[in-house]
């Protein structure tokens, strides 16, 4: 059985510190599986943007790899031509205004 990568130093501590990590990871594979961009393409891509933040001065704390990777992610997006920029920024709106106005316990919904 192969081992999966644990972010953290203990080995008890979560493959991911947050949900939203496990779904940003399951995307990328599932896209990847599903034929729209080769894993040489995924690396390099978070590669770049790992590369990227360390030449802007960003902390590396070990935390941020998710970050990093979903970053990635919206890079990729847009270079495969997927959605644009502005899709992008326009569905991140649209989410935190789902967010903002879903009550505490109830699941956040796009309409």
């Amino acid at each position: 059985m192969t081992e999966l990568w644990r972010p953290f130093e203990s080995e008890h501590a979560p493959v991911f510190a947050a949900p939203w990590e496990a779904h940003a990871f399951a995307l990328v594979v599932a896209l990847q599986q599903r034929g729209l961009f080769e894993w040489q393409e995924w690396t390099a891509a978070l590669s770049e943007e790992i590369a990227g933040a360390k030449a802007r001065g960003e902390p590396d704390h070990g935390t941020e790899y998710f970050q990093h990777w979903l970053a990635a992610l919206e890079s990729l997006t847009v270079v495969k031509g997927f959605a644009s920029i502005s899709e992008l920024i326009n569905k991140k709106e649209e989410w935190h205004s789902a967010y903002l106005n879903t009550p505490h316990g109830k699941p956040v919904e796009l309409k």
